[in-house]
């Protein structure tokens, strides 16, 4: 597992996690901000004013509301409750700013992919109206080998971000919570999602407009329970978001520091990761609305980045801020992923830096522990540093088979064998850092629940959506009797993610690679129907003109 994580965050740092990845596509977003006179403020309330319209008359399969709570449900997610846990826990409070400036920069980016797929949608075979970048790609530029390769990277897309860390985040909060294994989490979940996307769009569509205002009011009122309870750390949370934005974040607590870059690159890809502006994956949702203008859907979807990221996504952060979680450190069991075993004692404030440059592979004293461990009732004899979630560990206890162990362990330049755990203090990370905030609150410890009830019907929407998006992909790519092969595929990951099976850091750091991988050629092929989508706008404003 560790080779294989090794593998993919090599893979990930030349192109997710690279710093030309977000900076294309702060881009585009700037470029069409300005190009189309800032979309984002102009259209808002339009887009509020058509949500709420039944769309009857016009050609579709779903109402706006219906297309947005589809769209929104593949949105709001894991990422909303992990992946800002992440996106703090790596780049500090600064990482929240850059997801801000993602999101208000992609409500542009998803008004034009998303008009543009409702402008160049068809009908497939059997009636159904079908769109999504693929179409445009091969319709609007004549580039069927580019639609090609978006719906290919997007249908592996479907199982690196909206399935395995779904079901993954849903099997260990629930576990973490109630205690149920994680093996019977994923089987009933696993039938439960079989059962809705056999349906299709209508039934995706129907059962997301009724889930995503249900899990937004829940979340809602869970995360003003927090804020309320610990509101004279809100104007700090703000501060301390602004003022490391330039500087980074320094040693606070069992928190090692963050660079500018860390909180700029992992900003902007879990903003992106959230909202999904630019991936084209929600305008594969809004291409089926009754919508009588393809600008019109477009002004709907400015909505999704602002409710999915500007909303929820800040209830979040802020959450996490204000209760002092993300520089705290709680009992867990270890990752082996996420531990390292080094030589000699080391401190925060002394050694923070040198901690990190360690962790990112960069010029650093530190070296991985290699020889024997010597344990006595699970304590660890050797003059070694546990580092575990990017700090260092309290309180390590080995066990073997449930049982403190006493005896030696060989170990090989930080490598441990499975059959060991351990067990100690250190900052969490990802759904598990989100669910310690809510219990910082008027609800005390049962304020994990929410999150574990708001991950659940969060991560549920998010997975039906994603299997209709991989649909279309697959449908596209090998025809409409491939889809239920696709279907098999997707199921059975969801299972074996959700079984425990592969460990957690591995499916997030697929996800930002996955990601990357439809997102390059949607922006490219927005860009170059630039022309075609100011045409669109000025096909309208004259249109309400006359």
């Amino acid at each position: 597992m560790e080779t294989l994580n090794n593998y993919i965050l090599l893979v990930d740092s030349y192109f997710g996690s690279a710093t030309w990845f977000p900076l294309l596509l702060l881009s585009i977003g700037i470029f069409f901000t300005v190009y189309l006179g800032v979309p984002q403020f102009k259209y808002f309330l339009q887009g509020w004013r058509i949500l709420f319209s039944s769309g009857k008359g016009n050609e579709g399969q779903t109402s706006p509301f219906q297309a947005l709570s589809t769209a929104l449900s593949g949105t709001v997610g894991t990422g909303n409750i992990g992946g800002v846990a992440m996106a703090i826990f790596i780049g500090g409070p600064a990482a929240l700013f850059w997801m801000w400036i993602t999101a208000f920069l992609g409500m542009t980016t998803k008004f034009v992919e998303v008009s543009l797929s409702h402008a160049y949608r068809e009908k497939n075979n059997s009636g159904e109206i079908s769109g999504g970048p693929m179409i445009y790609m091969e319709k609007g530029l004549n580039m069927k080998w580019l639609g090609a390769i978006f719906a290919f990277s997007l249908l592996i897309s479907t199982f690196g971000s909206g399935n395995m860390p779904q079901i993954d985040n849903i099997s260990s909060t629930i576990e973490s919570s109630f205690g149920i294994d994680p093996l019977m989490t994923s089987i009933v979940m696993s039938l439960l999602v079989a059962l809705v996307i056999i349906g299709g769009i209508k039934r995706i569509s129907t059962i997301a407009a009724s889930i995503v205002p249900l899990m937004a009011f829940i979340y809602l009122m869970g995360a003003l329970s927090v804020l309320i309870f610990n509101y004279e750390n809100i104007i700090p949370s703000f501060q301390i978001i602004i003022l490391d934005v330039f500087e980074g974040t320094s040693v606070v607590g069992g928190f090692l520091g963050a660079s500018f870059s860390l909180a700029f690159t992992y900003g902007v890809a879990r903003g992106l990761y959230s909202n999904e502006a630019g991936q084209g994956s929600a305008p594969i949702a809004h291409a089926t609305s009754r919508t009588k203008h393809s600008v019109e859907e477009g002004f709907v979807s400015i909505l999704e980045p602002f409710i999915d990221t500007i909303i929820i996504c800040t209830l979040t952060g802020l959450v996490i801020l204000a209760s002092g979680v993300w520089t705290e450190k709680f009992n867990n069991s270890f990752e082996k992923t996420s531990m390292y075993v080094v030589n000699g004692t080391l401190e925060e404030e002394k050694d923070g830096n040198d901690i990190l440059n360690f962790l990112y592979g960069e010029n650093s004293s530190l070296r991985n522990f290699s020889g024997d461990l010597n344990i006595i009732s699970g304590e660890i004899q050797n003059k070694v540093t546990i580092l575990n979630n990017r700090s260092i560990a309290e309180e390590v206890i080995v066990y073997k088979n449930g049982i403190p162990f006493t005896g030696k362990i060989r170990i090989n330049n930080s490598e441990i064998d499975a059959d060991y755990e351990f067990v100690g203090k250190s900052l969490v990370k990802s759904a598990v850092l989100t669910s310690k905030a809510f219990n910082k609150g008027f609800l005390g410890n049962y304020g994990e629940y929410i999150v574990s009830i708001g991950l659940l019907l969060f991560a549920f929407s998010t997975v039906i959506t994603w299997a209709y998006y991989g649909d279309r992909c697959t449908a596209y790519l090998f025809g409409e009797s491939s889809i239920i092969y696709y279907r098999i595929l997707y199921i059975f990951a969801f299972f074996i993610a959700g079984s425990g099976y592969i460990d957690t850091e591995i499916i997030w750091n697929f996800a930002l690679i996955t990601v990357a991988a439809s997102t390059l050629p949607n922006l490219i092929s927005i860009f170059l129907l630039r022309k075609e989508m100011k045409t669109l706008v000025n096909s309208y404003i004259n249109k309400t003109d006359d």
